[in-house]
């Protein structure tokens, strides 16, 4: 047994590599990104009726707990999460002022 058992991994476990803990760190990165966003969706209802708020947190949610349920499986999965939930945040807001009159 050599003198110093902290470099020995125990179980015959390697200890995870570089790069995979980068793609943890990233994928966490993007999910306090889906927590940034959290707010927005919230504040439609100044803009957007009941029935587009519970939609727009529902969608919010849906994507939030998609990217905690990938973050273990496939956590670069996770990057586009923030991307994709700006966008329909964005574009929904500007497609109901546009077509059905939403206004602050």
């Amino acid at each position: 047994m050599p003198p110093d058992d902290r470099a020995v991994p125990s179980e015959g476990r390697t200890p995870p590599d570089v790069r995979t803990i980068a793609k943890y760190v990233v994928a966490g990165l993007a999910l306090v990104a889906m927590l940034a966003l959290a707010p927005f969706y919230f504040a439609s209802g100044l803009m957007a009726p009941g029935w587009a708020v519970g939609a727009f947190i529902g969608v919010w949610l849906a994507l939030f707990l998609l990217g905690c349920f990938w973050i273990r499986r496939k956590p670069l999965w996770v990057v586009p999460l923030p991307f994709l939930a700006a966008g329909i945040w964005f574009g929904g807001m500007n497609a109901g002022g546009a077509w059905l009159g939403w206004t602050p």
